[in-house]
């Protein structure tokens, strides 16, 4: 089926779907499912206006989030290219703390690298340019959760109307920027080794996000902030959180993240 165009109300009433199934814990079906196929401008343009309804309630954007960087992230899901949603200052949770799993759906936890900038990035820039412009680097875990039925069989639109699966995160200390190319990451749960790779499978060099962020702005209009907190992408497949379960991040060179889920 053809993806059509949605006028400004249906963009509206889209993203107020979206933000109430988030405050009520609910869950509901993709979009492009009941609703009728939609591209990608349409899909941000409905992860704005949801964003704007987040700024009305005194919420503040802190960052972005890259989403689909990595090829398993990408077999995982199902989708095939990068993307990105905005972070807020209510998404973040202090190292070593806790979530509650009952505030969210079916939230899933997933290996990141971070980035904090100095300075304002726009428009087309290179790796160095983007590495300069950063005051700091970490180990960060993401925790995702989908709005959509199961957290499966949504559309590459879908997820990006959905703030790219955005929910909470994490960061590790924070260290001078670096060369973070090829870090050995290692992902645990509960003590025992899950998932582990190079942090070259985010976007083949995590600062590629940032470059690859920078570019998708200025496509809309937009810059990135000095200050802005950026998750570069999981650098493997995400594990879902269940009571009780502690998740821990090593990355060499740059230390650890962890957070404990509670019911």
């Amino acid at each position: 089926m053809k993806a059509h165009s949605l006028p400004e109300a249906d963009v509206r009433k889209l993203a107020q779907a979206l933000d109430a199934a988030r405050l009520e814990k609910r869950e509901l079906a993709p979009l492009t499912k009941t609703f009728g196929p939609f591209g990608l401008p349409e899909a941000y343009a409905i992860q704005h206006a949801g964003l704007a309804l987040r700024l009305a309630r005194g919420e503040r954007v802190v960052g972005y989030k890259m989403g689909l960087t990595s090829q398993a992230k990408r077999e995982q899901m199902n989708l095939g290219e990068p993307i990105y949603g905005a972070l807020t200052d209510v998404m973040r949770l202090p190292d070593a703390g806790d979530i509650s799993i009952a505030s969210g759906i079916h939230p899933k936890g997933e290996p990141e690298i971070a980035f904090v900038t100095a300075r304002e990035l726009r428009g087309s820039v290179s790796r160095e340019e983007a590495l300069a412009a950063c005051s700091g680097v970490a180990a960060a875990i993401e925790i995702l959760d989908s709005r959509f039925v199961g957290f499966k069989y949504f559309s590459l639109p879908d997820v990006v109307a959905d703030f790219c699966s955005s929910w909470r995160f994490v960061l590790g200390q924070l260290h001078a920027p670096r060369e973070v190319g090829d870090l050995p990451m290692r992902f645990y749960k509960d003590g025992k080794l899950a998932q582990e790779a190079s942090s070259k499978a985010i976007s083949g060099h995590p600062a590629d996000s940032l470059v690859q962020l920078v570019a998708m702005l200025a496509a809309h209009g937009a810059s990135l902030p000095a200050g802005s907190i950026v998750l570069a992408g999981a650098a493997t497949a995400a594990e879902p959180l269940t009571a009780g379960l502690e998740l821990r991040l090593e990355v060499e060179g740059l230390g650890v993240a962890s957070v404990r889920a509670t019911a």
